[in-house]
């Protein structure tokens, strides 16, 4: 399913293949005009490249479109407000694992209050180093990306240093079947629901757990964090998804409440941590 961005490129890259058949021209001889290759003519009409200023004014100039300049502009200007907000999984992690961990450190370090909600993981910042290991190592099989797993793992475990500084505060929900998802042997596991366990009485972290038959007015769908009541960071299956208009984050903010009304805390959270625990089969 094609993305909002792409969606975007696409719409814009249609908008350029009608002025260029306005002239009569073919792409070849389109491009011939403007002095491209003729793949990079294609590439911008199909969506594949996404146009630069220059492009656009050089388009229009060979299209004898220059009324066409501000409609073509402001589709290129939301066209990179949408590229920033929905930043590409393979794209970031074309640098490697550290270099995505230690860009969220900086965030986390700098935010006072975090709310936080993960439907099917242990939230990274909880996560023990044989699970975070299992996690990334899925991620990069999964998007054939570079295998920093060891860097990585250090990365992720240095952020968590943020959970135990005064001046931060972390509001987790987890939904329980979170507690149930194996990424790592049933050892490792039982080792990172201790851990988890541990995390609750913190004066820096508020743990909630969603149980599984709780009557719940929504559906537990991707994961997000909430920062200092300004940003959204969603995350989906190719991207993680930046949102700050105010409507989004306050639409985030009412869907995190709502969870929280069906979450259990403190004893019980605990029970359902350790019935997880007791679930697994170890060697």
């Amino acid at each position: 399913m094609s993305t909002d961005y792409q969606q975007a490129r696409e719409a814009l890259g249609a908008r350029l293949r009608e002025l260029r058949t306005e002239t009569g021209l073919n792409g070849k001889e389109f491009a011939e005009r403007l002095g491209w290759q003729r793949s990079k003519v294609s590439r911008l009409e199909n969506g594949k490249q996404t146009a630069a200023d220059t492009d656009i004014e050089a388009w229009t100039r060979a299209a004898e479109s220059p009324g066409a300049v501000d409609e073509l502009t402001h589709a290129l200007r939301r066209l990179r407000r949408l590229e920033t907000a929905s930043r590409s999984w393979r794209r970031q992690l074309a640098a490697g694992h550290r270099a995505v961990q230690e860009g969220h450190a900086v965030q986390e370090a700098q935010a006072e209050t975090i709310h936080i909600f993960e439907s099917g993981v242990i939230p990274g910042i909880f996560q023990t180093p044989d699970y975070a290991r299992g996690v990334l190592t899925d991620v990069s099989n999964r998007l054939d990306t570079p295998r920093d797993i060891e860097e990585g793992v250090r990365a992720r475990m240095k952020r968590q240093e943020a959970v135990f500084e005064p001046g931060h505060h972390f509001h987790v929900l987890v939904w329980e079947a979170a507690l149930h998802v194996a990424r790592c042997s049933p050892e490792a596991m039982a080792a990172q629901l201790n851990r988890l366990s541990g995390f609750i009485g913190l004066d820096t972290v508020t743990l909630g757990i969603i149980p599984l038959g709780a009557r719940t007015p929504f559906s537990p769908k991707h994961g997000f964090w909430i920062i200092d009541e300004r940003l959204v960071v969603a995350d989906t299956w190719n991207a993680e998804v930046w949102l700050d208009a105010p409507d989004d984050v306050a639409l985030y903010r009412k869907m995190w409440d709502l969870m929280q009304e069906s979450a259990v805390f403190d004893h019980q959270a605990h029970r359902l941590i350790a019935r997880a625990r007791a679930a697994l089969t170890l060697k």
